[in-house]
């Protein structure tokens, strides 16, 4: 076998290995626990359950009224009980294309299914017990305000039998941040010593969780510049924590954090202010079937006649791009655009994605972005084609001289690779360039995959027609004729849609095999077998891909035959196409 075929069959190899083997064989490593540090200075309710940090006896038979939460992207309430954020929906986004479709609900109330919450309270310390702090049971009052609104706050107060006044200050501004003060004025006459928390809880793993490695959902926090993400099983897995009697990882941070749950394109986070000292907490409470995160801020002491407070910062809604971005640079929330997983090659995840965004401000349709991104890319890769593409053109024109080589040499294959080397030496001639392009694509494609996959702004994107998401396989098959016929396509999750693709996947197949029509077909058996057989195999493999995935693949190929047809013609060697694909020329 020829140098030729070796490239092109390392080239094959290395695509299909990328592309099937390599995320599936090489997983990311586990991540590193912290240095877990005992929670010694203030005292830990006995099952660990933030829930019972407070034992305020509230009768069954009482309702509680609800403030209610109303911006142009957020609707809800907040309970009076115990002052949960547990009722929160995005107006923005919808749970499916269809135009019927509910918005999405992110936050849950407690007793309905897959609850999940944010709460605050305080922790007592000495001479204090858990009666003499609000908790997750204190029936708080509405004390001013009406509705939390943009420029509406609302308080929340509670006082205890020793007079130490409680009042919990609610903001929220046009996105998904909201903003608690916590405050405490003792107008009694013994001094207190009190802890406040933050907490996010959510009662079971949820029913649409992926669980595919290339989307991190799950625990997610930053501890002074460290980024832990833990999925659901990792955080079932951590040792138990004698103290809390839960499965629990314990970080100190220093100055700057943040820590919460997120999911593929929504999250709850906690962020206290930047320079805030805060013990994040993240656990699993067994019994409960609970996981949940915590900020447990640094003891406050109030004397008699003081007040004192502190703010915390809650993020509850979509990854956007462009909000996080500016929560980051605005409020100082350190690495919050991290909380989007840019995965492994984050160095070009992160930048094709800022393209990309710019390039559909001005275009307005994904679709045609992608389009665009792909002539970008495409161009600031011509320099490296061009040498590709005319070192093919003069492999091509050594054709004759490489077949009277091999015909020289026999069987003494030493004698023929000494030749060859020579001849590539004497002709300028590297026989490897054809394979940097393709080593380039790689990296490239799996950054364009991580970004189509985990952003927010791929999701329910439109094109034209059908493909109203780009986030989601081909919607089109050929079972009912690309929509003709008057019956539905397989779901995409089924095992037909692999069998009965789209328009998508063969027009990559159509165009990756008229890409490799641009040169002669080979008389290598294995090479003619590799450039015979790959565009199906890629056809196939890449059905179930996300839409806007193929449609870069498919620009990039068309592109790539220009750009080959072009060059090689340039340098005296124009491909025979027709001729490659089997039409005979007509005699003259």
């Amino acid at each position: 076998m020829d140098d030729q075929n070796r490239n092109l069959l390392l080239a094959f190899a290395l695509s299909l290995l990328v592309l099937v083997g390599w995320m599936w064989m090489f997983p990311p490593p586990e991540p590193v626990p912290g240095d877990e540090a005992e929670i010694t200075e203030l005292p830990v309710a006995e099952d660990g359950d933030a829930q019972t940090m407070a034992e305020a006896e509230v009768p069954e038979a009482e309702e509680l009224p609800r403030i209610e939460i109303d911006t142009p992207r957020l609707t809800g309430s907040i309970n009076l009980l115990g002052g949960r954020i547990d009722e929160l929906l995005l107006r923005d986004y919808f749970r499916t294309t269809d135009p019927d479709s509910d918005i999405v609900q992110l936050l849950i109330p407690e007793g309905e299914r897959e609850a999940f919450y944010a709460l605050y309270g305080w922790r007592p310390g000495r001479d204090m017990t858990w009666d003499d702090v609000p908790g997750a049971n204190t029936p708080w009052e509405l004390i001013q305000g009406e509705r939390l609104a943009v420029g509406s706050p609302v308080t929340l107060g509670w006082t205890n039998d020793a007079g130490v006044v409680f009042t919990q200050r609610f903001e929220i501004d046009e996105n998904f941040m909201f903003s608690v003060t916590q405050s405490v004025e003792n107008t009694g006459d013994t001094t207190a010593r009190i802890a406040p928390y933050g907490l996010i809880s959510r009662h079971g793993e949820p029913s649409d969780l992926e669980n595919f490695f290339i989307s991190h959902e799950g625990f997610i926090q930053i501890a002074d510049g460290r980024l832990d993400e833990d999925s659901y099983r990792n955080v079932r897995n951590f040792s138990v924590h004698e103290q809390e009697r839960t499965n629990a990882r314990v970080t100190e941070v220093a100055e700057n954090g943040w820590l919460g749950i997120t999911d593929k394109y929504w999250m709850a986070v906690l962020a206290p202010q930047p320079g805030q000292s805060f013990t994040a907490v993240s656990r699993y409470i067994p019994a409960r079937d609970v996981f949940q995160t915590r900020a447990d801020l640094p003891t406050i002491t109030v004397g008699p006649g003081e007040r004192d407070e502190v703010q915390t910062m809650l993020f509850a809604g979509a990854k956007e791009w462009s909000v996080i971005r500016n929560y980051e640079r605005e409020l100082g929330i350190d690495r919050f655009i991290d909380a989007i997983d840019w995965g492994w090659f984050f160095f070009l995840t992160k930048p094709i994605f800022a393209t990309l965004y710019f390039i559909n401000g001005i275009i307005g349709n994904m679709g045609w972005s992608i389009i665009t991104l792909t002539l970008l890319i495409k161009a600031i890769l011509l320099p490296l084609a061009w040498k590709s593409y005319v070192s093919m053109a003069k492999m091509k024109e050594l054709q004759p001289e490489m077949l009277a080589i091999k015909e020289r040499a026999g069987d003494d294959r030493q004698k023929m690779q000494q030749e060859m080397m020579k001849l590539y030496k004497e002709k300028k001639v590297n026989p490897a360039a054809g394979c940097l392009p393709i080593l380039l694509q790689i990296p490239i494609f799996f950054s364009l995959y991580k970004v189509i996959f985990v952003t927010i702004d791929l999701r329910h994107a439109e094109w034209f027609g059908v493909f109203n998401d780009l986030s989601a396989p081909d919607p089109t098959s050929i079972m009912n004729l690309f929509g003709l016929l008057p019956w539905a396509a397989p779901h995409p999750e089924s095992f037909l849609s692999l069998i009965f693709i789209g328009i998508l996947p063969i027009c990559l197949g159509v165009s990756m095999w008229l890409q490799m029509k641009l040169n002669p077909t080979p008389t290598e058996p294995i090479q003619q077998a590799v450039m015979t057989w790959m565009p199906w195999i890629f056809m196939f493999m890449l059905g179930w891909f996300a839409s806007g995935l193929v449609l870069y693949w498919i620009a990039n190929n068309v592109i790539t035959f220009a750009q080959q047809y072009s060059i090689m013609a340039m340098n005296g060697s124009r491909p025979d196409l027709l001729g490659n694909i089997g039409v005979k020329k007509k005699k003259g």
